[in-house]
């Protein structure tokens, strides 16, 4: 049989081998690593969490690349191009770049089933491991526990916000989520927590295993008003400080906890003042809170579980006035749909659910459904008019028909609603009577 020679080949052949795969566990990426001889001599830096891990891994790239140091970044998920998880000096490496790294990985696997994440996961930790870097920034996808990302021993760790995602695979409440998502601490080395009200459960872990916890209040704080912020660590302080470029309430925290990583590992890894200036002022994600010029305003966010569109909820708030906010929204299935509609509801006129290319993906029809059932629920019943649509690009353009110039679109949910309507560039609305 022969072996696939382009990126879409060896994704499709990945996507064949997860059939057959076995449950969740960590020892099938554990033997991967041994049999791929996977060896780090860069820092290792890993993210885990619920909300604001992208974001994390964001500012910690670009502080750092603005330092001068060569950086590496696995990110996920992507977008539209599957390239996008894996970045060196801060660009997307080229799909050509990672084919033979998907074939080591193909030899090394010796028959035994992966899942797609497993044999993703690994041929981008090959390329990143016998790349010339000082920085290896990897996000864990979901837990921590049984991770792919887990079976690399990171110099570092970072722990983002926790909250209710994925609770048929992590767990009912925060506190076993949060138990999850700690075992990617090691014993005696930094794990930074900058979710100001951590569960118990990664606290207890880390106490557990001896690792040297960081938390917000104890051991970092940050402090600011409209103007500036600082922030202030164990031995450093930063202060007269930019906000970061990525907007929302929520980024600070975000930028605290990497300012904690970053003086945990000084001694490895300098960072001046003007590095974190620049680095925070320069940083760029797509999809977060991204703010699109155009009339009608175009705002695109991921946020897909209670808590991200509550923060989304906050910062569409603090835009300001627009006559009128339409709603672009996709979702899987198995989130709590109704409660991430009760969270944006006040400032919806418009809704626009869109079905998604997925199995598993909750249809427009569904999510209809779902808001009638938030709507009869509020206090002051919501006006707000419904339709459905076959995919984000078609909900997008009809949106856009129907909204005035001074309006505003906001595209969130699932990656993938996001992704659709980036598929084929960033759009640029111009409302169809504005001369």
């Amino acid at each position: 049989m022969a072996l696939p020679d382009t990126l879409a080949g060896w994704l499709a052949h990945a996507d064949a081998v997860h059939a057959h795969a076995g449950g969740r566990t960590l020892e099938r990426a554990q033997r991967m690593r041994e049999r791929l001889g996977l060896r780090f001599s860069a820092t290792v830096v890993t993210v885990a969490g619920t909300n604001g891990k992208g974001s994390t891994c964001a500012m910690l790239e670009s502080i750092a690349l603005q330092a001068g140091w060569r950086v590496g970044l696995y990110i996920k998920p992507h977008l539209v191009h599957f390239e996008e998880r894996c970045r060196v000096g801060g660009q997307p490496v080229s799909a050509e770049e990672l084919v033979p790294h998907f074939a080591a990985v193909e030899a090394a696997r010796d028959g035994e089933a992966l899942t797609w994440f497993e044999f993703t996961t690994m041929a981008i930790a090959r390329l990143l491991s016998q790349r010339e870097l000082d920085l290896v920034i990897l996000e864990v996808g979901m837990g921590g526990r049984y991770d792919a990302v887990n079976a690399i021993d990171a110099d570092a760790v970072v722990i983002t916000s926790i909250d209710l995602d994925h609770m048929e695979q992590l767990g009912p409440d925060r506190e076993t989520i949060g138990g999850e998502k700690a075992q990617v601490m090691r014993p005696g080395r930094p794990a930074i927590v900058s979710d100001p009200l951590p569960p118990r459960s990664i606290t207890d872990h880390a106490q557990a295993i001896g690792a040297d916890l960081w938390t917000v209040g104890r051991d970092f704080r940050h402090a600011g008003d409209r103007q500036q912020w600082s922030w202030s660590g164990r031995a450093q302080r930063f202060s007269g400080l930019g906000f970061p470029a990525l907007r929302g309430a929520n980024q600070l925290i975000n930028a605290s906890g990497v300012l904690a990583v970053l003086e945990a590992l000084r001694e490895r890894l300098p960072v001046s003042a003007q590095a974190v200036r620049a680095g925070l002022a320069a940083v760029e994600l797509a999809g977060r809170f991204q703010i699109v010029p155009g009339q009608p305003t175009l705002v695109l966010d991921v946020a897909h579980n209670a808590q991200s569109v509550a923060t989304l909820a906050v910062n569409l708030d603090q835009m300001g006035f627009y006559p009128a906010t339409h709603a672009v929204f996709g979702a899987m299935r198995d989130k709590d749909v109704r409660e991430i509609l009760r969270h944006v509801a006040a400032v919806v006129d418009h809704w626009h659910f869109t079905d998604l290319p997925l199995p598993r993906a909750a249809s427009a029809e569904f999510l209809a459904q779902e808001w009638a059932e938030v709507a009869k629920s509020l206090s002051v019943p919501s006006k707000a008019r419904v339709t459905c649509h076959a995919g984000p690009a078609l909900a997008l353009r009809q949106a856009a028909a129907s909204a005035d110039p001074a309006d505003r679109i906001v595209v969130f949910g699932s990656f993938h609603t996001v992704g659709g309507v980036l598929r084929e560039g960033l759009p640029r609305l111009w409302a169809p009577h504005v001369g």
